[in-house]
């Protein structure tokens, strides 16, 4: 800097011979000469702060190490929960909680200190994504699975990333308001979801005799309800609104119903991995206080989205914008 800052003294005063002016030209060469001497052993001090810090890391955590010794990232992504992760139409895993996991992911890459990061996306499904974070196969998936006391036991979940309610999906001219309507009705759920227990204790406890189906992911089971093989989707409404823009004529249908449940999705990992966890929920938190996550947000429910085009036109709810403000890992109560 010194150097520079001398060559881009005005030319009148470097040519206007002044003892005085030289002597400080020579000062501060002088004193610019040990720093200058100081930036190479300097430079390798703070690159050895820098791998000593990555290193400490690893040793924190089994899943910092695994990935910093093979360069690759298991991450588990949903093949059908519009608009959080699924398939666009070249296939690609796209949609508002991928977009998170990949900037956690990049997060992770920097604190390793690693030139590049492979990522290996491993489609999962509402039955066997917590296996697979549990046995190791995936090392964070973050699509649309709740945050519940029942589930923390067995994976470790990150800084909640939305809010949803339990709702239904019927057709326009259906007649159907809210539950206590579908007496008598046929009503499909996702396996293996929230939605899926809640709508099953919730018929044993009111005797409405209800014909309850289970599909494998919310793909199938609207593809259902547009067929007409059933009467009603339950599901959280975000994902509702999701598949209602998949439909040939998203007119025809209509989310409905006061609330069963009010939920949080987090992003899932093993259990006992602080250090990992750590990194990703300090990237989360910055997402969300920094304003970045309301702008993805944003992106994929207030803008035209893949496969074909359509706005969901879904205003975040205060609840979300809450969470934005102030960060929680919690189950809602």
């Amino acid at each position: 800097m010194a150097e520079l800052a001398i060559q881009h003294q005005p030319a009148a005063r470097r040519s206007g011979g002044s003892g005085r002016w030289r002597a400080g030209v020579w000062l501060l060469a002088a004193l610019a000469l040990p720093a200058l001497a100081a930036t190479p052993a300097a430079a390798a001090k703070a690159a050895g702060a820098t791998a000593a810090s990555a290193a400490a890391l690893t040793q924190q955590s089994e899943t910092l190490r695994r990935i910093a010794e093979t360069g690759t990232i298991n991450l588990g992504h949903r093949e059908s929960s519009v608009p959080f992760s699924y398939y666009d139409q070249r296939r690609q895993v796209v949609g508002y909680s991928h977009e998170l996991m990949l900037k956690v992911v990049e997060a992770i890459r920097s604190e390793l200190k690693l030139p590049a990061l492979t990522q290996r996306l491993v489609p999962v499904t509402s039955q066997n994504r917590i296996p697979l974070v549990v046995n190791g196969t995936v090392d964070l998936e973050c699509g649309s699975t709740s945050n519940t006391a029942a589930r923390a036991r067995q994976v470790a979940f990150s800084t909640s990333i939305f809010v949803v309610s339990t709702r239904l999906l019927v057709h326009r001219d259906s007649g159907l308001k809210d539950f206590p309507d579908l007496a008598g009705k046929r009503v499909v759920v996702t396996s293996g979801t929230t939605s899926d227990r809640l709508l099953r204790t919730w018929n044993e406890t009111r005797g409405s005799r209800l014909l309850l189906l289970s599909a494998r992911d919310h793909g199938d089971a609207f593809q259902s309800l547009e067929a007409g093989k059933v009467d009603a989707f339950m599901m959280d409404d975000a994902l509702l609104v999701g598949e209602r823009a998949k439909a040939a004529r998203p007119e025809d249908w209509t989310v409905t119903g006061k609330p069963l449940s009010d939920e949080v999705y987090g992003c899932m990992m093993r259990r006992d991995d602080p250090a990992f966890k750590a990194i990703v929920d300090r990237t989360l938190n910055q997402l969300l206080t920094s304003g970045e996550a309301l702008k993805i947000y944003t992106r994929w429910f207030q803008k035209p989205i893949p496969p074909k085009g359509l706005n969901l036109n879904w205003p975040p709810s205060e609840a979300l914008l809450k969470l934005y403000q102030q960060p929680s890992d919690q189950p809602l109560p």
